[in-house]
């Protein structure tokens, strides 16, 4: 029985036999995937949305709604947490065997700071691409600043020259 080192290429190379005399004669790409899909055994999707604590089966701790104050709320998070962690360690000297809870505790805490820094995201993105772009637009002004300085000074010599050679 032979074996192969490399196996076969897939068939479909032979829809491509004809692309370079005729670029057009490849098949089109597939359409993009909308809606939910599996790819490696988990199922995704396409929406781009953070799905709620509620969606994922953990209790939100801070206020609902389209107006939260995201700093108020981090900062009353990070003292709960301060405040979890201290009570562990008190627990941990204490009473080792009930720490469990403690540490459910503390990885709820870390879940609702999780989910309120995720929301955070698209104004980040946001404020990272207007960055982006100012520094372009001020590339963009430099640059053209510099030509027009360039320009000047190779009026300037080009008038020299000539009037060195007027002169003689």
């Amino acid at each position: 029985m032979a074996t192969a080192t490399y196996p076969p290429p897939p068939p479909y190379y032979r829809l491509y036999k004809d692309y370079l005399q005729d670029p057009k004669s490849a098949p089109e790409p597939p359409p993009p995937i909308e809606g939910t899909y599996v790819c490696f055994g988990g199922t995704y999707t396409t929406d781009d949305t953070l799905p709620s604590l509620e969606e994922q089966g953990v209790r939100q701790l801070y206020s609902k709604g389209p107006d939260v104050d995201y700093k108020k709320e981090l900062r009353s998070l990070n003292g709960d947490l301060q405040l979890h962690v201290l009570e562990l360690a008190d627990i941990l000297i204490e009473r080792p065997s009930q720490y469990a809870r403690r540490v459910e505790e503390i990885s709820l805490v870390f879940k609702n700071l999780h989910h309120l820094l995720n929301s955070l995201r698209p104004h980040q993105a946001r404020a990272t691409l207007i960055h982006i772009l100012e520094l372009q637009i001020q590339r963009r002004k430099q640059a053209v600043e510099d030509i027009k300085r360039r320009r000047e000074e190779a009026r300037r010599l080009l008038n020299e020259a000539l009037t060195t050679l007027d002169g003689n």
